[in-house]
């Protein structure tokens, strides 16, 4: 059966090398007579591969000693909660930027632990732009700030970094890899892998040093960052197969030619699909063109009726996932990483077609 084209928001595509490598390695990994999935993380073998995915991480995101680097599981989602609990501290404020859905869910938890101020939102432009950083109403002395550099759901990200005095708190799930940053300028920075690392089960965790061991009392032994920090994150069992295919994903990143590499391909496919949908007068992109992610494209048809013929189409043509989430409607095409320039091209192809039968 040939490969399809995936362009899921997460679980999403993961590089064809990478499955793979895994498939030639799954019953008998470098002759050890068993999986990866079988093996204790007690064991050499998992210690070792862990370590090498934290070294080829560090090396790809140039992250300092003054990091921690925690493999954790509960998706990104259990990290709404470990920040406050974490970081927040009794009596203090924490500033949070809503862009979007994950912006949302992310301060209706923090809000069960603490005062919360919403210093910016653009949920009245049904999230299709990023505030001005000059319309911000940031707290005096916060605990941190909080935003979500890309929305999966609304397709907006940020190209820029807010210049503030107290750590700053991201949520980088479907934009980390895509592109190089500069992981000193975050106090703590927090990813699901589905999207860019890895299959769903792992969540990663780079957090400054001095921003560990401050827990609130009620913190969960399991949301505290100390304790994954001070057991290399097994203090319980790890998603250790979850861990090797993000290790071999890193492998690959770096084959690739690393981050810059990834950035030039990855802004390559998205101009391609921005400027097709923007030529097209059958398709359109509600985000503002400086918002606009490199990772999740939305889209809508000049005729909602369409939408269903749409999908069955594409589908047909090996084109998957391309429905929209369901609190925004229309299409959603994420070209991560292993989403290749064929595929995007395959999609454009597709959508040049279905325009013309539908004009």
């Amino acid at each position: 059966m040939a490969r399809v084209h995936n362009f899921c928001a997460g679980p999403a595509a993961l590089p064809l090398e990478v499955l793979e490598q895994a498939q030639k390695e799954i019953l008998n990994w470098q002759n050890a007579g068993l999986s990866v999935m079988e093996m204790s993380h007690r064991s050499p073998e998992i210690v070792s591969i862990a370590n090498a995915a934290e070294a080829d991480l560090r090396e790809l995101l140039n992250i300092s000693d003054d990091y921690a680097v925690l493999f954790l599981q509960g998706g990104a989602s259990s990290q709404f909660s470990a920040i406050p609990l974490n970081m927040l501290g009794e009596g203090k404020t924490a500033d949070y930027i809503n862009t979007g859905q994950w912006s949302k869910k992310a301060i209706k938890e923090a809000k069960r632990y603490g005062n919360i101020n919403v210093a910016a939102s653009s949920e009245d432009d049904n999230f299709a732009s990023i505030p001005s950083f000059d319309s911000w109403n940031l707290s005096k002395d916060a605990a941190y700030l909080h935003y979500t550099p890309n929305e999966t759901i609304g397709g907006v990200e940020f190209f820029w970094t807010p210049e503030v005095d107290v750590p700053l708190v991201v949520d980088m799930s479907s934009t980390i890899l895509s592109r190089p940053i500069d992981v000193s300028k975050f106090g703590m920075i927090y990813a699901g892998a589905q999207k860019n690392i890895g299959p769903a089960g792992l969540t990663i965790v780079i957090v400054r040093k001095d921003l560990i061991g401050h827990a609130a009392e009620i913190t969960p032994t399991m949301l505290d960052w100390k304790t994954a920090d001070d057991n290399d994150s097994m203090y319980n069992t790890p998603p250790t197969y979850a861990i090797y295919l993000a290790g071999l994903v890193f492998k690959w990143l770096k084959k690739q030619g690393g981050l810059e590499a990834m950035e030039k391909i990855n802004r390559k496919k998205a101009e391609k699909l921005y400027s097709y949908i923007d030529n097209s007068g059958f398709y359109a992109n509600p985000v503002e063109i400086a918002s606009r992610s490199l990772m999740n494209i939305p889209f809508t048809l000049k005729d909602a009726e369409l939408d269903k013929a749409f999908l069955v189409g594409a589908e047909e043509k090996g084109l998957l996932n391309l429905k929209g989430h369901r609190s925004v409607g229309g299409m959603r095409a994420s070209i991560y990483n292993a989403v290749s320039e064929a595929s995007v091209d395959a999609l454009i192809a597709y959508m040049q077609e279905f325009a013309a039968a539908n004009a």
